[in-house]
């Protein structure tokens, strides 16, 4: 199965189950809903083929070895897991949770200095786990580029938990200029913007770097936005470690990126590279939080365009004007 074709998949049991799950979360507490995640991992495991045989595939890669039925039953309870916990954590129910976090102190320091910062992620555990920062800095802003249209299910039930991020997201489905526009307008406020960066979606300029042993598409454009504005860059991890504990970790990548015209291949090529070590090096110490149930590696009819010759994609092309001209 494509990305593609997986995005086009079904959510799981539809708006009535994921509204039950959330319903029993609220009046039942976390421990009963909990209990809901073992028919849901037996549902997604003998009746969603097409995730199964995925999860097997990437875990063999991640773990080193053959995957057995278990192993995949794992990575999808880890799955709902998270998923359940959004519903707390974005519910403010913090005191809930075991968040453990690190690297905060450089992100901090760079928010103090008045500059927003771009947050890296991917689809590695919970980036609801940001919310953490919270407690230690009420007044920090957080923005997170989001494509509404896809889980619309569970968008909209989050949206419902918190209004406020709700209100702050950056519709990923809309226009290019407009989506640089819009971070852009965050960063000069001040605010953390959170974009996940692992996943090329069909069609979207990418550039191939080697992940667990093949190599794997990475979208160049949050690269080239982060380019255009000269935003700091750091990556962000919020692993599930089980029970109620998160790791919360934060790495400096670049204080602003510099991406010359003249060698923008290279340069795009040698930030996809870095990025993707780092995040094989959490998918070793955390498989069961990679959350991209589709062929990552091999799916041909997914292949997202090549870099092409000026290296920038032509809905950002008109954003960037002579910015991006170095």
């Amino acid at each position: 199965m494509s990305e593609a074709d997986w995005k086009r998949r079904p959510e799981g049991g539809g708006r009535a189950a994921i509204r039950l799950i959330a319903g029993i979360a609220h009046h039942g507490g976390r421990g009963i809903a909990r209990l809901c995640l073992y028919p849901i991992t037996a549902y997604f495991l003998l009746v969603r083929g097409a995730e199964r045989r995925a999860s097997r595939a990437y875990l063999g890669r991640a773990l080193g070895r053959r995957a057995g039925l278990w192993d995949v039953a794992r990575h999808i309870h880890t799955f709902a897991a998270t998923i359940l916990d959004r519903v707390f954590l974005l519910g403010g129910r913090m005191g809930l949770f075991d968040i453990r976090t690190d690297g905060t102190q450089q992100l901090l320091a760079q928010l103090d200095e008045g500059r927003g910062v771009l947050l890296f992620g991917s689809h590695l555990g919970s980036f609801d786990a940001l919310r953490a920062l919270g407690r230690q800095r009420p007044d920090l802003k957080l923005r997170v580029l989001l494509d509404r249209a896809h889980n619309a299910a569970i968008t909209d039930l989050l949206a419902e938990l918190d209004p406020g991020l709700a209100a702050g997201i950056i519709d990923a489905g809309q226009g290019g200029p407009a989506v640089v526009l819009a971070i852009q307008q965050a960063l000069e406020e001040g605010a953390m913007v959170a974009l996940l960066v692992d996943r090329a979606r069909p069609g979207e300029t990418a550039l191939q770097a080697p992940l667990l042993g093949a190599p794997a598409p990475f979208p160049t454009a949050p690269w080239l936005i982060a380019s255009v504005l000269k935003a700091p860059v750091m990556l962000a991890f919020g692993l599930y470690r089980g029970g109620n504990r998160y790791d919360l970790l934060f790495e400096p990548f670049a204080p602003a990126l510099e991406v010359p015209r003249a060698q923008r291949a290279e340069a795009l090529s040698a930030l996809v590279h870095r990025y993707a070590a780092r995040l094989e090096h959490h998918l070793r110490d955390a498989p069961w939080n990679w959350f991209n149930f589709y062929d990552f590696w091999h799916s041909e009819a997914s292949l997202p365009a090549p870099l092409d010759a000026g290296g920038m994609p032509g809905r950002l092309r008109q954003r960037a004007g002579d910015g991006g001209r170095r």
